[in-house]
């Protein structure tokens, strides 16, 4: 019915080393993940490497969180490819990428969501954009991975 793509950026004070472990390793996403706080009794599962290529996590949560799966499928020197799957309230697939560029002190982080809107989403994506309804999201995750990054 219609691709979409949703992009945040911002510029952390830390290296990229530093940033990409907590992208990397979704252990590290308790700290920083915007969808942490949808629900306290949160059901985690954990599978593959600690992090990199074939990480792989899983959640099952109430109606706000849903459930589905995240996999790192690709990973270069400044990116990190995440396939994201909604199992529930919707079915989905999404391509999340993480860039991480140098910038003097500093690095630029882009967190990029691109997908297709299908059924329901298709008809409610026209009605409500999705950057409109995670862009805060994004927002907010961005900020506190600068807050954790420049903390550490």
């Amino acid at each position: 019915m219609g691709d979409f793509e949703v992009i945040r950026r911002t510029s952390i004070a830390a290296e990229p080393a530093r940033i990409r472990g907590y992208i990397d390793n979704f252990h590290q996403w308790l700290l920083w993940s915007p969808w942490e706080d949808a629900d306290p009794q949160l059901a985690r599962t954990y599978t593959g490497p600690e992090s990199g290529v074939g990480a792989r996590y899983a959640w099952r949560g109430n109606r706000k969180a849903g459930a589905g799966t995240m996999e790192i499928k690709a990973e270069a020197e400044r990116e990190i490819g995440i396939e994201l799957t909604f199992e529930k309230p919707f079915k989905a697939t999404n391509f999340v990428t993480f860039t991480l560029a140098p910038s003097g002190a500093n690095t630029e982080v882009t967190w990029t969501m691109t997908g297709t809107h299908s059924g329901l989403m298709g008809v409610l994506g026209k009605v409500f954009p999705i950057d409109n309804m995670i862009g805060k999201d994004f927002d907010k995750g961005l900020a506190r991975l600068k807050t954790l990054a420049e903390s550490a």
